[in-house]
C-alpha cells in the first residue's frame, strides 16, 4: 500500500474528507492525514522492533576522547563494537549506564581499548575506559525510516499494511471524537495486526541472541 491509496483509504473508513482549518490557523486536509500517518508510524516503530528497521555504521573513536557520536537517524541501541587495528577481531562492548562507566572507570585520563559503553544523552556515547587509541567502530542500531508520506512506499506500507492504516484510523477517529464502539473496533483490529507484526519480527525473525536484553516475542 503506498501512500496515495493509504490516504484514499482512511477517508473511505471514516467517511471523511478532513476539510481544510488553515484558515482559521489550523491544518490543510493534507497536513491532518500526514500527521495521523506520521504518529502511527511513531508508535508502531516504538513497539516493535523491526529486523528491517535495524542497520550498521562505522565509525572512529579518538584517542583521549571518550565520546562518539549518535547517528542522527537513531531510535534504540542494538550492539556497538571495536575493532582490533591489528588483527581486524571485533571485540563488542557491554552497554552499561553513565554512572557505571563513571564508577568504574573514574579517571578519564586513563586510557585503554575501550570494553564499555553508554548513552550519554541524545548525541553521544560515553566509552570506558578512555580510548588509548584511535579504533574504527561498528556500530547496529535501529533508526526511523523515512515516513511514507515523504517517500511515498516503505517497508511497513508494502509488508504490513493493516498495522499501519489501523493505527492511522485510529488517529484520525480520535481526532474525530468519534463513536467509542467504532474506535474500540479499529484499537481491536490494530492490537491485532501488531500482535501479528511482533510475531513476525520479535518471534520468528529471532531465534539466539547472544544480548540478553533482546527478548524474544513468544510464537503459537
Amino acid at each position: 500500500m503506498n501512500y496515495a491509496t493509504l490516504v484514499e483509504t482512511i477517508q473511505a473508513y471514516v467517511e471523511n474528507d478532513f476539510p481544510d482549518t488553515a484558515g482559521s490557523g489550523g491544518l490543510t486536509s493534507a497536513e491532518q492525514i500526514a500527521t495521523f500517518v506520521e504518529q502511527a508510524e511513531q508508535r508502531i516503530y516504538n513497539i516493535v522492533q523491526l529486523l528491517e528497521l535495524r542497520k550498521n555504521v562505522t565509525g572512529n573513536a579518538t584517542a583521549t576522547n571518550m565520546y562518539l557520536s549518535v547517528p542522527s537517524d537513531w531510535l534504540a541501541n542494538f550492539s556497538l563494537a571495536v575493532i582490533d587495528p591489528t588483527s581486524g577481531a571485533y571485540d563488542y562492548l557491554l552497554n552499561k549506564d553513565v554512572n557505571y562507566i563513571r564508577e568504574a572507570f573514574p579517571y578519564p585520563a586513563t586510557t585503554g581499548k575501550p570494553t564499555h559503553y553508554a548513552m550519554f544523552d541524545q548525541d553521544s556515547y560515553l566509552l570506558g575506559p578512555t580510548p588509548d587509541a584511535n579504533y574504527n567502530m561498528e556500530l547496529h542500531y535501529f533508526y526511523y525510516p523515512q515516513s511514507i508520506v515523504t517517500a511515498s512506499t516503505s517497508w511497513l506500507g508494502d509488508n504490513f499494511s493493516s498495522a499501519l492504516l489501523y493505527g492511522s484510523l485510529l488517529e484520525a477517529y480520535t481526532f474525530m471524537k468519534g463513536e467509542a464502539d467504532v474506535l474500540g473496533g479499529y484499537q481491536k483490529r490494530y492490537d491485532e495486526a501488531l500482535g501479528l507484526l511482533k510475531g513476525l519480527s520479535e518471534g520468528k525473525n529471532r531465534q539466539d541472541m547472544y544480548r540478553t536484553q533482546q527478548v524474544r516475542y513468544p510464537v503459537k
